[in-house]
């Protein structure tokens, strides 16, 4: 039986630490980056007041004169941080008398209006604009300071700190959660195989945290279950023998009658008790093989590898020959190389119950086809009176027999009930599927 590929909740959580650590690195990237991008800006700002005071007190005492030769100084200086000043000193009309900006800004020189301007095509630079004068007003300027050295720089760092970081994360994960991976999957062991020695294990473990306490929860709840399966076989064995033995030491007391040769109304009535019996028999077999499965219903234990393809076509090549004497066409399609874990036994009780019960309400004339394909998928569909739809959901119930067939055959209704008791207990499923005439069950892997 094939089992669905999954990915270990470990892996899943290391690969989320993982990921969160590299957003948070960038995201303190980022909150770096921006901070710098603003303290050069904000120092672009305090370099323009301060460059306009200087200049300020320079015309104070030195007129306009000085105030133009200063700038044309200051001019030929370029700054060793990158964040070049800029100047313009203008008449009333924005006419200029010094500086390298060639058109006054849109900036209000009375109000000492400050913000960002552009010079040449490209060149942004924080700037203020002031009046010095009735005819004179000085507008100064600065470039930010190029940062993106530094900046690229700290994204340099910041790369490569959160590339070990992240490998720092994955390694102490990973290790951490192997070591708790390896004691989740010891109690996983336990209740796939609930046997005595993985349960003392987890039982005898010390309890330091909650995957201790819960590894000691698990084993004295199989150690429970596996007491209740115990108590369940023992009382089931002594309740079949103590139902079976009188009933057989009865049917062996109407063997010893028949042996006499009663007449021929006691010797029917003697046969018609001994068939009872027999019945007797078969439902408590079958009451009791429906509670055993549907009690180990999820149980993995004990199952083995069975080719279902041989299994199926063993018992159809056993039925082919009955179906001649009945009248029945029979027809089997198998393929090859199907495979399941489960218990054999009971995995060719579910086919025979299946076929049994097609066969048993077929009228003679009519056919029978058995399919198996990988999955595994297997179908009996027969072409006899078929299932009413207020039967479909009551035919699975135990002594549920369907209203449109005959009462008088014999049987307990207990044979669907015991095959989709098999079936769950395997982790297939039963159920009755529509088709264009008769009756058409399919047994497929899957939950119902």
């Amino acid at each position: 039986m094939t089992r669905t590929a999954r990915r270990s909740i470990f892996s899943r959580i290391v690969a989320m630490a993982i990921l969160l650590s590299g957003v948070l690195v960038a995201g303190l990237w980022l909150v770096t980056d921006q901070t710098i991008r603003a303290t050069l800006n904000a120092s672009a700002r305090d370099a323009v007041d301060v460059d306009l005071a200087g200049l300020v007190d320079i015309h104070a005492s030195g007129g306009r004169a000085e105030l133009a030769r200063r700038i044309e100084d200051r001019l030929m200086i370029r700054p060793a941080d990158g964040s070049l000043p800029h100047y313009m000193l203008a008449d009333a009309r924005g006419a200029r008398i010094a500086g390298d900006i060639t058109a006054w800004p849109a900036l209000d020189a009375g109000v000492s209006e400050s913000g960002v301007i552009r010079i040449g095509k490209a060149t942004q630079a924080f700037a203020r604009a002031t009046r010095l004068g009735p005819d004179l007003k000085l507008v100064v300027a600065h470039e930010a300071a190029d940062g993106q050295p530094l900046l690229t720089r700290i994204a340099l760092v910041f790369a490569a700190g959160g590339v070990v970081f992240a490998i720092a994360i994955g390694l102490f994960g990973y290790s951490a959660g192997s070591h708790l991976k390896h004691r989740i999957d010891s109690i996983n062991r336990a209740f796939r195989n609930p046997d005595a020695k993985p349960i003392r294990k987890l039982a005898d473990g010390a309890r330091t945290d909650e995957i201790d306490e819960l590894a000691g929860h698990a084993a004295a709840s199989l150690a429970r279950l596996r007491d209740l399966m115990e108590a369940y076989r023992d009382t089931s064995d002594q309740v079949a023998h103590e139902i079976r033995t009188p009933v057989m030491h009865l049917d062996r007391r109407l063997v010893k009658l028949l042996a006499a040769n009663p007449d021929a109304a006691t010797a029917e009535a003697l046969v018609g008790a001994r068939a009872e019996i027999r019945h007797l028999v078969g439902t408590l077999e079958s009451l009791l093989d429906i509670a055993a499965s549907k009690a180990r219903r999820g149980d993995r234990t004990g199952l083995k590898p069975v080719d279902l393809s041989a299994m199926v076509s063993a018992i159809c090549e056993l039925y082919a020959d009955s179906s001649e004497e009945s009248g029945h066409s029979f027809v089997w399609d198998i393929a090859p190389e199907v495979h399941i874990e489960g218990e054999e036994a009971q995995l060719g009780r579910l086919v025979t119950n299946l076929l049994d019960n097609a066969f048993k309400y077929v009228p003679a004339g009519g056919s029978v086809t058995v399919t198996l394909t990988a999955g595994p998928v297997l179908t009996i569909a027969d072409d006899g009176p078929g299932v009413p739809p207020d039967d479909r959901s009551r035919i699975f119930d135990a002594f549920y027999r369907s209203g449109n067939v005959d009462q008088r055959q014999p049987g307990s209704g207990l044979g669907l009930a015991l095959a989709r008791a098999i079936a769950e207990r395997h982790g297939l499923t039963l159920g009755l599927v529509d088709s264009a005439c008769g009756a058409c069950f399919e047994v497929k892997m899957g939950a119902q």
